[in-house]
């Protein structure tokens, strides 16, 4: 089975995160940012990766470290998850409207981190969310996860739909990316035999 478990602890945050990349999309996560929470819920439903995620933060300064904390754990609990690769399909693509939002992203797990975020978000806040924190989780995924991420914004004008169609649009790649080649189940899908 392909799961791993993380735990990360910092005298900012302290993170659990368990997957399981052949699951249902089952989801339990506690981040005690609660719109944070929302969004990872999204990404276990639509990526059909099983997640259960328990954070705590340093609440009273702001919910930065929590977010990009979490976002390095889950990176790398993807990245011994998958381990050498062996029979994935590697990449994913996926358009994604929501309501006035659509989201494109495109995504090689090619152990090269990068992040593309072409994303504007009209609002500071969603709820008592900074919604600048969205990037930032990105990036510690991309980064902690080896994805080449590309993230666009079609269009939109609503920051809920906006993020929310981000969070599912990576979900729904990564689910195309995760999967088990059945033409090359045997084989890392690199002409290099390594990722």
């Amino acid at each position: 089975m392909r799961s791993a478990k993380i735990t990360r602890q910092t005298a900012e945050t302290e993170i659990t995160v368990e997957i399981n990349l052949d699951g249902s999309g089952r989801y339990d996560n506690q981040t005690g940012v609660g719109f944070f929470d929302h969004m990872l819920d999204q990404l276990a439903r639509h990526s059909l990766i099983d997640m259960t995620i328990r954070a705590k933060g340093d609440y009273h300064i702001d919910d930065h470290h929590t977010v990009e904390d979490t976002g390095i754990a889950l990176g790398q609990a993807l990245a011994q998850a998958l381990g050498d690769k062996k029979g994935i399909r590697r990449y994913g693509e996926c358009h994604l409207p929501m309501d006035d939002a659509q989201l494109r992203c495109a995504l090689d797990l090619s152990a090269r981190p990068f992040l593309v975020w072409n994303v504007e978000i009209p609002t500071q806040k969603i709820g008592a969310f900074d919604t600048e924190l969205v990037r930032e989780f990105f990036t510690a995924f991309a980064t902690h996860g080896g994805i080449t991420l590309h993230i666009d914004q079609l269009h939109g004008f609503n920051s809920h739909h906006i993020v929310e169609a981000a969070f599912k649009s990576v979900a729904r790649a990564l689910r195309l990316a995760v999967e088990t080649d059945p033409r090359k189940s045997d084989a890392i899908p690199s002409t290099k035999g390594a990722l």
